[in-house]
């Protein structure tokens, strides 16, 4: 029968070789840093993790599908200057905290399975990373103790201070923005949001916000909030930078147009022929994490959405949530949770003849549900199809990373008679739609 320990508590170990495991429902990592009496590895040899599972005397063991994997522990092959072998659990999404999850559980068991030790790991709040526990030396012989520290630093100030060199990606250079002029801003609905019983079906899955009813509701619950100023807030919101003056182009039966940002087209084919039927495709490329960690592919979360305006009044959102707009003229066809695979991986259908003739704009953006910034994101674009014929018109594909989680990619706009597109790329932060709405005052003026 094991024996259950509270934080701080220790016990001896009378086996040779244990096995250090993690039970949870978040996805996580479990690492483990060999430091000696100084609290530092002798050398990034000393850190076992995924990219690096084997080490002096412990290695990562695969676990059963869903669990993160586990350390076993020889502890006679533990080199005599290692002092103690440190259990860290980090969860995958690294804007997430422990405290939106039932407490870990770490376990010690001997080669056979059987169990000498538990922690459950509590009292975490805003930490992703944790020091679960730490098998130590103690008068020649091991011992293990429960530690529970959590590391507000991040993991790459977790091993660093443990003495682990990390190669980290060279900082975005800042850009310049000049501030906009004066406008008055946008009024937005006013009607209060609906209130949600925990018990509403919800189409877009757990975790994600419920669809809205009337405008557009602000985030649902599950939303932790946007974090604040010394708590990892994103840089301020990028203002509207005045764009360059582009040459309208026309669009080709040969060739998709390239655009560029802030770029516009008339939704029509040689000949005059007015587009009635057209798709928005966007995609991207899951980010590639480099460093400690060396090249793993991490899930990136970027979810299209449109949002329909009358002049400044925003009307209807078409998101993961709500795949097609209230009138039929916008249809989602389904989320993308990682970015996996060739060409789109979101689209949005439009049917042009169908939208309402109040309805002046459609602005076409994307968000990132886990957080991560553009600069971590690789090909993202968004491009024009004629939904007859699904031949490509023009494509604005995104160029350089900016610090930002939410991007106004393209608009759609009526201009007299005439639909005409335009490029946008502009970056704000935002991780859904619920977020991202009330900031897109700024992109719907006809320039």
């Amino acid at each position: 029968m094991s024996a259950t320990l509270a934080k701080g508590q220790n016990g001896p170990l009378a086996t040779n070789d244990v096995v250090i495991s993690v039970q949870l429902t978040a996805p996580a990592d479990l690492s483990a840093l060999l430091v000696t009496e100084r609290g530092k590895v002798r050398s990034d040899a000393d850190f076992v993790f995924f990219n690096q599972p084997n080490g002096p005397g412990v290695n990562l063991q695969p676990a059963p599908s869903g669990q993160p994997a586990s350390l076993a522990v020889s502890l006679n092959a533990v080199p005599a200057d290692i002092d103690q072998i440190r259990a860290v659990i980090t969860l995958d999404d690294t804007s997430s905290s422990f405290g939106r999850f039932p407490a870990p559980t770490a376990v010690v068991s001997d080669s056979t399975g059987n169990r000498l030790y538990e922690y459950q790991v509590d009292g975490l709040q805003s930490e992703s990373i944790v020091i679960a526990l730490e098998l130590y030396r103690r008068q020649g012989s091991w011992k293990v103790r429960a530690v529970g520290q959590g590391y507000a630093g991040g993991f790459a100030a977790l091993v660093t201070d443990h003495g682990v060199t990390v190669d980290e990606a060279p900082a975005a250079a800042p850009q310049a923005a000049p501030p906009p002029p004066a406008q008055p801003a946008p009024a937005y609905p006013t009607q209060p949001a609906p209130q949600y019983a925990p018990t509403q079906a919800n189409p877009a899955g757990p975790g994600y916000p419920p669809p809205p009813t009337a405008g557009y509701p602000p985030p649902g619950p599950g939303y932790p909030p946007p974090p604040g100023p010394g708590q990892g807030a994103p840089p301020p919101t990028q203002q509207a930078v005045p764009q360059q003056a582009h040459a309208e182009v026309s669009l080709s039966k040969d060739r998709p147009v390239s655009l560029q940002k802030g770029q516009r087209v008339t939704l029509r084919k040689e000949g005059g022929t007015a587009l009635t039927f057209v798709k928005m495709g966007l995609g991207w490329d899951p980010v590639q994490s480099r460093g400690m960690f060396g090249n793993r592919t991490v899930d990136v979360d970027l979810d299209a959405s449109v949002a329909m305006f009358a002049d400044a009044n925003l009307v209807d959102v078409a998101y993961y949530g709500q795949l097609t707009s209230k009138d039929g003229s916008v249809r989602h066809q389904g989320d993308n949770l990682t970015g996996e695979g060739e060409g789109d991986d979101e689209v949005i259908l439009v049917d042009l003849t169908r939208i309402p003739a109040h309805v002046s704009t459609l602005l076409f953006m994307v968000t990132s549900y886990k957080g991560h910034t553009f600069e971590q994101i690789q090909n993202a674009f968004c491009r024009l199809v004629d939904g007859g014929n699904n031949a490509e018109l023009a494509r604005y594909t995104m160029a350089g990373g900016m610090r930002f989680t939410a991007m106004a990619m393209a608009k759609v706009y009526r201009v007299g008679n005439d639909w005409k597109m335009q490029a946008l790329g502009e970056g704000f932060q935002a991780k859904h739609p619920g977020e991202a709405v009330p900031q897109l005052g700024r992109f719907l003026s006809a320039d």
